[in-house]
């Protein structure tokens, strides 16, 4: 579904990805995995046209490179930043409808889905999201961008600063993403999570992959882990 191929991004004259290779199957769930400042949120940015970049980012079989955010999203790619851009002054409820694409047609996702697998953002449906915690931030970011009926979601540390209970629900959110069909490209910290949740995982260093395998292949390799993840 989504084919990222030696994928290079710059930030004015610095150059933070360096060849980058990734793929994303349907329905599967992909990590990214590394320390804080080795251009995973960047990858993300890039494949959302959000950073200058040069190489090749293929979705479906369609070239992204080159297209402006927007038009990348109408094509089926959501995205959830780890800054959690809510509109404060709107609703919970109406943040969830900014996040149609097409309000003629139902998708995947409606807003009571979004009530049923987080019953506090149905308590909260009618106060403005500004006054969220954090963690029903996080959650309404989330739940936004599924309302949009991505094919493929990609999703910037979502369990970041939230409590363990919420950390769960966030969990359960995307096995009942990936049982709809949903693809997802995860940029997580929290290893445990990345390994129960994934099909497959890369590792980036110095703004490119320096590993990639599944989860048993993470568990069983103590020296890249090392080198590459902990801290």
């Amino acid at each position: 579904m989504l084919e990222v191929r030696d994928l290079h991004a710059y930030y004015g004259k610095s150059h933070i990805l360096h060849g980058v290779h990734l793929t994303v199957g349907d329905g599967e769930i992909v990590s990214l995995l590394g320390r804080n400042g080795v251009g995973r949120s960047t990858t993300i940015k890039a494949i959302m046209g959000m950073v200058d970049c040069q190489g090749s980012v293929k979705f479906k079989g369609e070239e992204l490179v080159g297209h402006k955010t927007y038009e990348i999203a109408h094509k089926g790619l959501g995205y959830v930043p780890e800054s959690r851009d809510i509109f404060p002054t709107l609703t919970v409820r109406q943040n969830l409808l900014l996040g149609q694409k097409n309000t003629r047609s139902s998708g995947r996702w409606q807003a009571e889905d979004m009530f049923q697998l987080f019953p506090r953002l149905r308590e909260r449906a009618d106060t403005e999201a500004g006054f969220l915690s954090g963690g029903e931030q996080q959650m309404l970011t989330l739940c936004r961008t599924l309302m949009g009926d991505p094919e493929l979601v990609m999703i910037d540390e979502p369990t970041e600063g939230l409590a363990p209970k919420i950390v769960e629900q966030v969990a359960n959110l995307f096995e009942e993403i990936r049982r709809r069909g949903v693809s997802i490209l995860l940029v997580e910290q929290k290893l445990a999570i990345a390994l129960d949740i994934s099909e497959r995982l890369y590792v980036m260093g110095h703004g490119a992959i320096v590993f990639e395998g599944a989860p048993r292949d993470v568990r069983e390799n103590a020296a890249m882990r090392k080198e590459w993840l902990e801290v």
